[in-house]
């Protein structure tokens, strides 16, 4: 299959890549943009380790070719927060030990934040929905959990 040049804008940057159409996501952010923080796990859209957001909706980034992009935005775990401040899931996740080995953590982040963005105020039952697709190998859930809860509940509480 012959190559083809796309202009994808990723973390609110346009970045041109040269890859085949039926590249997955997945490896044009790892292998040409350099963007590492979505991991490969499984390779089929089951584990949510390359979890990123298309127009902000979460998306396992293995399963979507990069020509299925077109003109949506791409935000990676490298475009939440800013150089040298953690977005505040990212402190949350922090301060509750929500991660084992670290490695699903991008995908659980950026997951987690596409729901707080579209759900500002989620109940228990409708985080452990939204992050039913991303798996923790080292059972850190409670944790995970915990971390959510505390900024959907600074929300709650008008701190943000």
């Amino acid at each position: 299959m012959p190559k083809v040049t796309y202009k994808i804008k990723v973390n609110s940057e346009y970045r041109s890549v040269t890859v085949e159409p039926d590249e997955p996501l997945l490896w044009v952010l790892r292998d040409q943009l350099r963007l590492t923080g979505a991991k490969y796990g499984c390779g089929e859209g089951r584990c949510g380790a390359c979890t990123v957001m298309l127009d902000g909706i979460a998306r396992d980034s293995c399963r979507v070719a990069v020509a299925d992009v077109g003109t949506r935005h791409v935000e990676t775990i490298e475009g939440l927060g800013v150089i040298g401040e953690l977005s505040p899931l990212q402190k949350a996740f922090k301060e509750h030990t929500a991660f084992g080995c670290g490695y699903c953590t991008p995908g659980q982040i950026v997951r987690a934040t596409a729901l707080l963005r579209s759900e500002p105020n989620p109940d228990r039952g409708q985080i452990v929905t939204a992050m039913n697709g991303n798996l923790c190998r080292c059972a850190a859930y409670p944790n995970i959990l915990a971390a959510i809860e505390s900024v959907a509940g600074e929300k709650k509480g008008g701190d943000g």
